[in-house]
Parts: C-alpha cells; sequence; structure tokens
C-alpha cells in the first residue's frame, strides 16, 4: 500500500501519475472505513483527494503555506503530512481532530472550524512574509460555499488590491452544505459553463489573476495548473470545478445528506443517526405549521437547514417563506430586524456555535433598533457540538447582555411552543430561545405570555434550599431536589425560564428563608446566568452555589465528562449543598 508509506509530501514528490492516481484511490478507501466508524464530514473531504496530492506534488509544505478553509475538507491533507496512521488503524483513528490543528503538524498553520476564514488568515501570512523579506507561497483554500461568508469578500477584496505572491484555490463544487444560494453563485456557473473565459468574472474584478480547471479531479490537469502559479508575483485565483463526495456513489447522489454523517454502513449507505424524537424534526413541523397558518412567518437560515428540519421538500413547500442566506450569519441578523421592521414576523435560527459570528448586529443593526425578531439559537450547550471549534457553551454571556434582548430557555418541548408563539406574535421586543437538545417533555401548564419580563416561577416551594435550573438543567436541579430529599431537605425547586435578567424580588423574598441558593446553567459561569442572581443576593446573608462549566477551549470532552469535572451531577451537587448546610 503506497498510503503506508507517505511520511511526509516529500514521498508524494517522488510518485509517477499513476502511482498518484493509485494513492488516491487508496486514500478515499481510508477515508471511507475510518468515517463509517467515527462518523465526520464525507463528501467534503472525499472531493479534495486529487486537490490535495497536487498541491502537496507542487508545493513544498511547510515553507509553502497552505490554509485551509473551515478546515473540514484537510483529511487527506493529514494523511499527507505525517498522519496517515490515525487514518489507517482504528486504534489510531482518535489521533487526529478533524480540522486543521497546529499542535499536531508543522503543515498545519491555523486551528480553524468556521468558515469563510481562510483568505484572510493567509493573507496574513502573506503579508508578514513580504514584511520580513522572507519567501514562499501561500496558498488559500476555499469552498465555492464559503465565498457567501462576509469574511470572505474582506479578505479577497483587500487581496486582491495589493497582495504579491498570493494564491487563492476555489474549490468549486457547486454547493454548500446544502445547495448555495447568492447573487454570486451565477457567476460562478458562468464560469464553469464557459471555462472560465466568461467577462462576468467576480475573482477579475477584485483585482485577481485566473485560471480555470474544468477537471478539478484529474490530477495531472491539478499539478499542471499549480505549476503555472507556483512564485507568481500577483495575487491568482484558481478556480477548480470538483465533485463533492467523488468516489462514493451515495454521496455523490446525495451531495446534502451526506455533507457530514454520523458512523454509516459503506456497502449500505445506512447512517446511524441514533432514535428517538430530536429537536431538528420538532422545529421543522413547528415552522412549518407557523407559515402555513400565517404569511408574515419568514423563516431565515445560514446554509445549514438539516438544523431546523427543513430538507429540499421542506424549503420548497415554504416557498418565498423561506430564506437561506448562504453562510452569512451577520447578514441574517440585519435582515430579520429589517424584516421585522417592515411588518414581517422573522425568525433566525442558527447554531449556537455560529451566532457568535453575529455580535455587532444582534447588537446594533437588531437590538438597538429594538425590532421584534426571533432568533432561535440551537446546539446550544456542553451537550451539543465538543470540539474547540464548535464550542456552543457562550451563548448566554453573550446574549444575555445585550440590551433589549430578552433571552428565553424553555425546559421541554410544550414550554420551548409556548414561547416561541409568544415571541412571533409580540412586537415588543428582539426575543432569543435557547432551544435544548434533550428532548423532554412535561405536563405542566406553561404560560402564553411572558411580556412581564424576568419573573420566575417556582414550581415547587420548599425550604432552606433554592435550586434554580435554567433551560434544559431544569431536569437537572430536580434531580438535586430528590438527591437533597433523601437527606431530609424539602428544596425549593425555580425554573427561571429568563436567561437575560433575575427576578430580584422573588430572590429577596426567599433569601428570607432559604439559606443555600443553587444555579445550574448549561454554559459558562462567567457572565452567565448565575453570576446574575449571585449578584442580585449579594447584600443579603445567603449562600449561592453557580454551577456550569468553566472559562475553557474544551476539546472532544465528553458531555459526562465535563459535568463529573465541573460538579455538575446532581449526587455532586448535593454532596456540596450539604456541605454548605454544614
Amino acid at each position: 500500500m503506497l498510503l503506508e508509506k507517505i511520511k511526509s509530501p516529500a514521498d508524494v514528490k517522488a510518485l509517477d501519475i499513476k502511482s498518484l492516481e493509485q494513492l488516491a484511490a487508496e486514500m478515499r478507501t481510508a477515508l471511507l472505513k475510518k468515517l463509517s466508524k467515527r462518523g465526520g464530514h464525507v463528501a467534503p473531504n472525499l472531493g479534495f483527494v486529487e486537490g490535495t496530492i497536487a498541491l502537496h506534488y507542487v508545493f513544498d509544505s511547510p515553507r509553502d503555506k497552505i490554509v485551509y478553509d473551515v478546515s473540514h475538507q484537510s483529511y487527506s491533507h493529514k494523511m499527507l503530512t505525517g498522519r496517515a496512521q490515525a487514518f489507517l488503524e482504528e486504534s489510531h483513528y482518535g489521533d487526529v481532530t478533524g480540522y486543521s490543528e497546529p499542535t499536531e503538524s508543522e503543515h498545519d498553520f491555523f486551528m480553524v472550524g468556521h468558515t469563510s476564514t481562510s483568505v484572510s488568515l493567509a493573507l496574513g501570512l502573506a503579508t508578514a512574509r513580504d514584511v520580513l523579506r522572507e519567501s514562499g507561497n501561500v496558498i488559500a483554500v476555499i469552498g465555492d460555499g464559503s465565498l457567501s461568508g462576509g469574511e470572505a469578500f474582506e479578505g479577497l477584496d483587500n487581496a486582491g488590491e495589493y497582495a504579491t505572491n498570493f494564491i487563492v484555490v476555489v474549490n468549486d463544487n457547486e454547493m454548500s452544505i446544502a445547495e448555495n444560494h447568492g447573487g454570486l453563485y451565477k457567476s460562478l456557473a458562468e464560469l464553469r459553463t464557459t471555462a472560465g473565459k466568461s467577462e462576468n468574472n467576480y475573482f477579475k474584478s477584485l483585482g485577481f489573476d485566473y485560471k480555470y480547471l474544468e477537471q478539478g479531479n484529474d490530477i495531472a490537469s491539478l499539478i499542471e495548473i499549480f505549476k503555472s502559479v507556483k512564485n507568481s508575483t500577483r495575487p491568482v485565483v484558481v478556480h477548480l470545478h470538483t465533485q463533492k463526495g467523488r468516489g462514493y456513489s451515495y454521496a455523490e447522489q446525495n451531495r446534502e445528506g451526506w455533507h457530514w454523517a454520523a458512523p454509516f454502513n459503506i456497502e449500505t449507505s445506512e447512517i446511524n443517526w441514533g432514535s428517538g424524537e430530536n429537536y431538528g424534526e420538532i422545529l421543522g413541523l413547528y415552522l412549518m405549521a407557523k407559515i402555513k397558518s400565517d404569511p408574515k412567518v419568514v423563516v431565515i437560515h445560514s446554509a445549514v437547514p438539516a438544523g431546523i428540519g427543513f430538507y429540499e421538500a421542506r424549503r420548497k413547500e415554504a416557498g418565498k417563506q423561506y430564506i437561506d442566506v448562504g453562510i452569512a450569519e451577520e447578514h441574517a441578523v440585519a435582515l430579520a430586524s429589517g424584516l421585522a421592521k417592515g411588518g414581517a414576523k422573522p425568525i433566525y435560527s442558527t447554531h449556537g456555535t455560529f451566532i457568535q459570528r453575529t455580535y455587532d448586529q444582534l447588537s446594533q443593526d437588531l437590538c438597538a433598533n429594538n425590532n421584534p425578531a426571533t432568533i432561535l439559537v440551537t446546539m446550544s450547550g456542553a451537550d451539543g457540538m465538543n470540539d474547540t471549534t464548535h464550542l456552543c457553551i457562550f451563548d448566554i454571556p453573550m446574549l444575555s447582555n445585550i440590551p433589549n434582548l430578552v433571552y428565553l430557555c424553555p425546559t421541554c418541548v410544550e414550554e420551548f411552543k409556548t414561547m416561541a408563539d409568544w415571541a412571533i406574535d409580540q412586537t415588543e421586543h428582539p426575543v432569543a430561545i435557547r432551544v435544548p437538545n434533550a428532548v423532554h417533555h412535561r405536563s405542566d401548564i406553561f404560560e402564553k405570555d411572558y411580556s412581564r419580563l424576568n419573573k420566575f416561577k417556582v414550581v415547587h416551594r420548599g425550604e432552606r434550599v433554592a435550586l434554580i435550573g435554567l433551560g434544559d438543567f431544569y431536569q437537572r436541579a430536580a434531580a438535586v431536589a430528590l438527591e437533597l430529599r433523601r437527606e431530609g431537605i424539602d428544596a425549593t425547586l425555580v425554573n427561571p425560564r429568563y436567561a437575560s435578567g433575575v427576578d430580584k424580588d422573588l430572590l429577596l423574598e426567599l433569601a428570607k428563608t432559604h439559606d443555600v441558593f443553587v444555579t445550574l446553567e448549561n454554559g459558562v459561569i462567567e457572565g452567565g446566568f448565575g453570576q446574575k442572581v449571585a449578584t442580585a443576593l449579594g447584600d443579603t446573608c445567603a449562600k449561592v452555589l453557580v454551577r456550569g462549566l468553566s472559562k475553557e477551549f474544551y476539546d472532544k470532552v465528553s458531555f459526562a465528562d465535563l459535568c463529573e469535572k465541573n460538579h455538575l451531577n446532581p449526587s455532586q451537587v448535593a454532596k456540596d449543598v450539604m456541605q454548605l448546610l454544614s
């Protein structure tokens, strides 16, 4: 096997074309085998195997610096830079991350997991090279879907003005995660149909030289075009037409469904998504019902429609009441603000890790204008995504401290629906709702009006200890109450509902009869909900136990381990409470 012998890019350069093609086949086999066992980005990696081989054949990494956008297509790069064992031996599958990682190899320059960043990052490397009067090529690899992000335009616009040796490889597979959206893609399509000869050339208009390759999965052609731009003295775009999911028929036929997959059966293509209810489908049904019942409702998403259950059929059914803005979260928030100002009822949904990209738009475009848009924050908390580049644990401090924004945290499906119904129809506030990950149902009667802001709900009134469980950690607080009951403590149980403010009147009332308050939140403590409660109780004699996550960049730490580390397990919390009481 050739792949077993590849220890560095130098070994790639020693191969002839036929051997390189054999290497590509072996790499695809290794990719599929590992991904079928561990899950991960399937179609993006399969589509850029030949491109990666050709880059390392022509350029001299790490002296020549290659920066991958999102880096979710960098598995092949890892194989060719001394990490093939992590794809060939199951016992070593966990040795590398799913994204570029500088601590793994000198060939990786940035930890990257969010999109549209490679051009700006690589331009920084190229500019530093020029300032220090060094040499070497700098290559930014970016997928066509990532071009819809504002940072990609900003980087290209800046690079086109003054960059010297700077190569941008556009990996054009005609797809984002789902289909591409935006006027830019008409230009890309025209470039493809004219073999790059159209005068309607986005890249040339920004100051780049331009080369097009239709056979973007042909190694010999790739080597030739990369050789033609090596050591260029001007910024140049190399536009490659590639096939997303290449080499695996199921991924070729369903490029959206195979963008990312859980473990799967290679032969049958059956993916193990797990069983039971999930909020993706719950949101899909709920939002479609809203669209059908109210022509003012407009659902907005940014390139990950599966997150709200909006697969192709549902997108078509929604028609103009569904807008996919591409990978443009900042635009989505401002668009929602404009829609709300115009009298529509916008609902924008994105994952907790991606809402971080929108802080200025949330603060200025939406909340300073106090427009009543609804924001659904999905995959939030430590039980969401768990690698450093996609952590979803910082949204509570971020959102809860923006003036005018009401941040609601439902405990279950039924409470989510009542909160969302109110948020969509009310006209007084911008409202964000933290959608849980785990599906819980409760038979309680939930309020339909949340306009009396920051009013907590006492679910059970006890004594001495008050347990305040925010959102999906309400269930955890209830479990702590059971632990304390075994110790003879009848604790008060509170569903706070609001992350953006505290019910000071209730807290001060409870402080007269309670010695210990416990806050539980599925996010970082610093700047979060528990600290607000502690501040409100600062002038009382009550002790406040704030429980959440310490402020760290966790990487692939399991939810169970995070809870253990941060003393979030009910038995641990109960033990800490008993120590305080004693």
